[in-house]
C-alpha cells in the first residue's frame, strides 16, 4: 500500500512539475518577485488536498476547511487532464511542424481552455444523479397464493459527507429520497468522508433525520467510516437515527432477513458464511438481504443463496480513465447484474469522495421493488 501511494504521490508531483515548467512561459517578462509569488501559490494549492486529509481533525472554521478541501480535490483532477491536454499539444508540436510556433505560443491555453471545458461538463454530470429502477421477484413469490406485495427499497452508497458533500448537496439527496415514497432506504457503506467535526459543525443528523422510510433506515460501514474513527462515526449515525448493522441479522416487518456486513477493514469480521448460517436460523424461509460494503467475492454470495446483495466503494473510478481500472478489478464493478442465484447491485455512489467531477461515469441511487 505504501508503494501504490508514494508511486501516485510522484507521479502526482511529476504531473504538477510538468505544468508547472510550462506555465512559467508565460511569465517569461514578469518580476522575479512575481514568479516567486506564483511559484509559492501554486506548490500550495497542488498540495492543498494533501494538508486538508492530513490536517482534518484541525478545529478549521468551516469555510476554511471546505474550501482547502475542495480546491485540492478540484486541483487533482485538473491536474490529469491538463498533462494530458498538454501531452496532446506536445506531440502536435514535434509531428507537425506547420503548427510549431502556434503550439509553442497558444498550446498551453488551448490545454487550459479544454480542461476547463471538461471539468464543467464533469461538474454538471456529478450534480445530476440516475436513478436506476429494478425489480425483482423473490423466489417464494411463485410459490404463494395470496396476492403478492411489493416492498419498495431506495439503496445509496458513498455519500461522503463532509467537506466535500456539504449539507446543502445532503437536503438534494434527502429529498430524492423523499420522493420515491420508499419502505426501506439502505445505505451500503461510506456515508461519512474523512471526519465527523464538520458534520456536527454543519448540523447533518438534523438533515439525515427528515428521511422517511415505513421500515426504517439501514446502514453498514464502509471504509471511510474506519478512516473516520469507527466508534465517532457510530455515534454520529446513531444520532442521525440510522440503525448501523456491524456483522449483525435483523429480520424486517416485511419478512425479509437482512445481512449487515462489517467492512473489510475490520480484519476480524465474521466470515459470510457464518453470518448466512445465522440469517438462515432468523427465518429459514426469507429472502435473505446483503449490506457489504465493498463488493468482493461475488461468487461466493452466489453460491450461498444470497437473494439480493448492494454494494458500494469502487465510484466505478469517478473519472476516466480510473473507471477502466475498476472494471478490471472488479467481479462487478457498477450496476445490477443477475447472477446464478444472486441479484447483486453495486452503486457507483450517490455522491463522491474528493474532486466533485463525474467523466465517464454517473452517480446513482437505486430503487429496488422486490415481489414478496
Amino acid at each position: 500500500m505504501k508503494i501504490f501511494f508514494l508511486t501516485l504521490l510522484a507521479a502526482y508531483t511529476g504531473g504538477n512539475l510538468y505544468i508547472f515548467i510550462k506555465s512559467l512561459h508565460l511569465l517569461q517578462g514578469a518580476s522575479l518577485c512575481s514568479k516567486i509569488i506564483y511559484s509559492i501559490l501554486f506548490w500550495l494549492i497542488a498540495f492543498s488536498l494533501f494538508i486538508s486529509l492530513f490536517t482534518r481533525d484541525v478545529d478549521y472554521p468551516t469555510a476554511i476547511g471546505r474550501g482547502i478541501f475542495i480546491t485540492g480535490s478540484v486541483w487533482m483532477v485538473f491536474t490529469l487532464y491538463m498533462v494530458l491536454a498538454l501531452l496532446v499539444t506536445d506531440i502536435i508540436r514535434i509531428a507537425m511542424p506547420s503548427l510549431r510556433a502556434t503550439m509553442e505560443n497558444y498550446g498551453l491555453l488551448c490545454a487550459l481552455g479544454a480542461t476547463l471545458l471538461l471539468l464543467l461538463y464533469g461538474y454538471l454530470n456529478y450534480r445530476n444523479p440516475q436513478i436506476n429502477k429494478i425489480q425483482v421477484e423473490s423466489p417464494l413469490s411463485k410459490e404463494v397464493t395470496t396476492p403478492q406485495k411489493t416492498i419498495k427499497i431506495v439503496a445509496i452508497s458513498d455519500v461522503h459527507l463532509g467537506n466535500g458533500t456539504g449539507k446543502k448537496l445532503l437536503g438534494k439527496y434527502v429529498q430524492m429520497i423523499n420522493r420515491q415514497n420508499a419502505d426501506i432506504v439502505f445505505i451500503a457503506g461510506d456515508l461519512i468522508d474523512n471526519s465527523v467535526k464538520p458534520l456536527y459543525k454543519m448540523e447533518m443528523a438534523d438533515e439525515l433525520k427528515k428521511v422517511n422510510a415505513t421500515m426504517g433506515i439501514y446502514m453498514v460501514p464502509g471504509n471511510h467510516e474506519y478512516i473516520s474513527g469507527i466508534g465517532a462515526s457510530m455515534e454520529f449515525i446513531r444520532q442521525s437515527g440510522i440503525k448501523l448493522l456491524k456483522d449483525s441479522v435483523v429480520t424486517l416487518p416485511c419478512g425479509i432477513t437482512l445481512i449487515g456486513r462489517d467492512d473489510r477493514s475490520n480484519r476480524e469480521r465474521k466470515p459470510l458464511e457464518e453470518l448466512v448460517m445465522q440469517a438462515k436460523d432468523a427465518g429459514a424461509e426469507n429472502p435473505v438481504v446483503l449490506l457489504d460494503h465493498q463488493p468482493y467475492e461475488l461468487a461466493k454470495s452466489d453460491s450461498l443463496g444470497i437473494f439480493l446483495q448492494i454494494s458500494g466503494h469502487t465510484h466505478r473510478g469517478q473519472v476516466w480513465p480510473l473507471n477502466w481500472l475498476t472494471d478490471k478489478i472488479y467481479e462487478q464493478s457498477h450496476g445490477y447484474r443477475k447472477w446464478k442465484n444472486s441479484h447483486i447491485y453495486v452503486s457507483s455512489g450517490l455522491s463522491l469522495w474528493g474532486p466533485p467531477f463525474r467523466i465517464g461515469t454517473k452517480s446513482d441511487m437505486a430503487v429496488i421493488e422486490i415481489k414478496l
